[in-house]
């Protein structure tokens, strides 16, 4: 079939009622064997597995799934909200949006206890929950079928969607290596979320490639916010040496580089080129501009909600990424002799 099957679909194929083909998932005891066969024949010959659509048009399940998520970028989390929600809306499904610590040493509890007593049908992570051991354990304990956007690590374990960070730093790190830039500055992203190594292994990679040294004063760390930025953008620029590009992996930080380096009166682009990463609005707000990779977090999250509600096999789903070009870059800076 080139559709997905659906229960409706079954009941048809197996010539009985849908009432029937629910009393057959939910294991209804008052369901003779002949007639569980042939439904479950009927299932087997059009590969339909029992999702979430599937459980709630039974009666069985609650309507609802929920989104768990550990992220103080407000802009990351309303486009996650908004294409969970935007897959939810078209199917008449419930979203949830739970906020959890997973530095709380009971975070795995606060899971349990948020599926035991709202009985979801289906869960989405987003980073860094995505990678919280405590909170797979629990989840898979629970047998709750889950989706993991951008995950970093056990990626057997569940169906999730993501965008390659990696190859991402590395497009951005090359483009300002073709720029003519050599010092290349990098701040890091924070250190709970998976994608943070992986932008900075992307950093390496095409220095690497370009055949220019990695010098490891030229990565700060951050904490994906603005003051994390700044404070980076001016330890970076203190050097003796400073760098003529600064790259950081995300837009709140690039900001927080741009205020400092604005700060000391530096022409930008002409003197200190800046990119983010992430595409947010205050990418396009700030002045001058910023050169960014576009993350397609609604798109993450709707294709997340899609893969669950339509359950099935395991399955990835990479989606693409794009460097988007502003203002904020120019060949590095020379004196006129």
């Amino acid at each position: 079939m080139s559709e997905r099957a659906n229960i409706r679909d079954v009941a048809a194929r197996a010539g009985v009622a849908v009432k029937t083909v629910s009393r057959v998932l939910n294991g209804h005891p008052y369901v003779s064997a002949s007639m569980r066969e042939r439904v479950e024949r009927a299932m087997a010959d059009l590969g339909f597995y029992p999702s979430v659509a599937a459980r709630i048009l039974s009666g069985s399940k609650s309507n609802q799934i929920a989104l768990i998520y550990d992220n103080h970028s407000p802009y990351y989390m309303s486009q996650i909200q908004a294409g969970c929600w935007e897959c939810c809306k078209a199917h008449g499904i419930r979203l949830l949006a739970q906020p959890v610590a997973i530095a709380d040493a009971d975070v795995g509890d606060q899971v349990r206890g948020l599926v035991t007593e709202t009985h979801v049908d289906g869960i989405i992570l987003s980073s860094p929950v995505t990678d919280c051991a405590a909170v797979l354990h629990a989840l898979d304990a629970l047998d709750i079928p889950f989706v993991r956007i951008s995950p970093g690590t056990n990626h057997a374990l569940t169906s999730s969607v993501f965008m390659d960070d990696a190859q991402a730093a590395d497009d951005m790190t090359t483009h300002l290596i073709n720029l003519g830039h050599r010092r290349i500055g990098f701040i890091k992203g924070h250190s709970s979320h998976m994608a943070s190594d992986d932008r900075l292994f992307g950093y390496r990679r095409a220095l690497d490639r370009a055949g220019i040294a990695f010098e490891p004063h030229l990565v700060m760390p951050g904490e994906f916010d603005f003051d994390s930025g700044l404070v980076a953008g001016a330890r970076l620029l203190d050097l003796p040496h400073p760098p003529s590009a600064i790259f950081a992996a995300n837009d709140d930080m690039a900001a927080g580089v741009l205020a400092e380096a604005h700060s000391r009166g530096l022409a930008l682009p002409e003197q200190l080129s800046v990119a983010g990463f992430d595409d947010t609005t205050l990418a396009r707000t700030v002045w001058p501009a910023l050169t960014t990779i576009h993350q397609p977090m609604i798109e993450l999250a709707r294709t997340a909600t899609e893969i669950l509600i339509g359950g099935g096999d395991i399955t990835h789903r990479r989606l693409p990424h794009t460097l988007i070009e502003r203002a904020s870059l120019a060949p590095p800076f020379r004196m006129i002799p």
